[in-house]
């Protein structure tokens, strides 16, 4: 492992491309820190914004663009390369398995990830050195989002580069997952279940959640069994012949993970100012109430109040109760010319009662629940 590990560092670092991504992803997050600077200034001169939602993640978003449209091709020149030297031949002659070689590209990809993270960290020191100030939990999660979502790419990238003839269509497999997973996002927006399932764990909608300052681990665990998935169609697609039957019971097994990972429901709330939980007190009366808790949101999707209830309300309310069941009638459609007198309300229903509100603050849909139970 260790002679595989030296191999594949020193065919990253001989690459022209990985020191050009290097280089771009600096400027990027350079001209991202100086932006995030400039609007943390104005803005808190008359709101207060934290520094995740005004420091933090804005600088962390340069990384977005580098991992979609430049860190794949580092991925994919890894496993193509050698596809289109014939050095695979010479690789499935070594006394090595194949899924070592994958190992060792994935690790060695790892580490690059971790070496572009370094002006990321350099602009943080700069800005706690300014005497802002930085919550290290929140800051950390961020980052192990896109860390996660950097693996996951880098999984996708490789297995295209294992499958497809060649670089350049590799990449196209590549951005079309990207572009896919983007209007699996858009489709899903306010139409409840199992559509809106699946897209809570797009690249986009995983980076939000972790932006927000939660820590979910049905995310974590699902986008790492994803990741283990595409290695592991990278490594029976190198092998190629009959030696595919021999990962499909391992990639039968990821599968399942998947399906099971998705129904975790632990998460945490890593952000400083405690923005994805209820007080403790109301935490410990809502974790008593045994029924299952049911909401019909009468708001279309571009409702702001529909947006301010899910972000701030059911957020909130998923993690301190056992079980809340969401529908949206309206689904993705608009509702600007329906004509309907629901419209706008909020119907709670906990234990064979039912009640009716329309308010989206956090203290009244707490005593409208609290209205229903004993």
């Amino acid at each position: 492992m260790r002679a595989l590990l030296r191999k594949e560092i020193d065919e990253l670092f001989a690459a022209r491309a990985y020191w050009l991504v290097l280089i771009a992803t600096s400027l990027l997050l350079a001209q991202s820190y100086t932006d995030a600077v400039n609007t943390y200034r104005e803005v808190s001169t008359t709101t207060a914004l934290s520094t995740l939602d005004g420091i933090v993640t804005p600088s962390a978003g340069a990384y977005d663009l580098a991992i979609m449209l430049l860190f794949p091709f580092v991925a994919i020149r890894l496993v193509a390369s050698e596809k289109s030297s014939d050095a695979l031949k010479l690789m499935l002659q070594w006394p090595v398995k194949m899924r070592l070689h994958i190992a060792a590209k994935f690790v060695v990809l790892l580490f690059a990830w971790m070496v572009s993270l370094i002006p990321f960290a350099i602009a943080m020191a700069i800005w706690m050195t300014r005497g802002g100030h930085l919550h290290a939990s929140e800051t950390l999660n961020v980052l192990l989002g896109y860390t996660l979502r950097f693996a996951l790419t880098s999984a996708i990238a490789m297995a295209a580069a294992a499958l497809m003839p060649g670089a350049a269509n590799a990449a196209v497999v590549v951005l079309a997952f990207t572009i896919g997973t983007w209007a699996l996002d858009f489709m899903a927006t306010g139409r409840g279940g199992i559509l809106q399932r699946l897209a809570e764990f797009t690249p986009a909608a995983v980076t939000r959640t972790f932006e927000r300052g939660l820590l979910r681990m049905d995310v974590v665990l699902v986008m790492l069994a994803v990741t283990a998935l595409f290695l592991t169609l990278t490594s029976m697609s190198l092998r190629r012949g009959t030696q595919w039957g021999g990962g499909a019971p391992a990639a039968a097994a990821l599968i399942i993970a998947i399906a099971l990972c998705a129904q975790v429901k632990t998460s945490f709330d890593v952000s400083d100012s405690q923005r994805n939980s209820f007080p403790p007190t109301e935490v410990a009366k809502l974790s008593r109430i045994a029924q299952p808790l049911e909401i019909t949101i009468y708001l279309a999707a571009e409702d702001p109040r529909m947006s301010d209830f899910s972000n701030n309300v059911l957020v909130k309310l998923r993690r301190a109760m056992r079980e809340v069941r969401v529908s949206t009638p309206y689904g993705a459609r608009s509702a600007l010319f329906e004509n309907d007198d629901r419209y706008g309300t909020i119907v709670y229903r906990l234990g064979g009662k039912s009640t009716v509100s329309r308010s989206t603050t956090e203290e009244i849909v707490l005593e409208t629940i609290y209205s229903l139970t004993r």
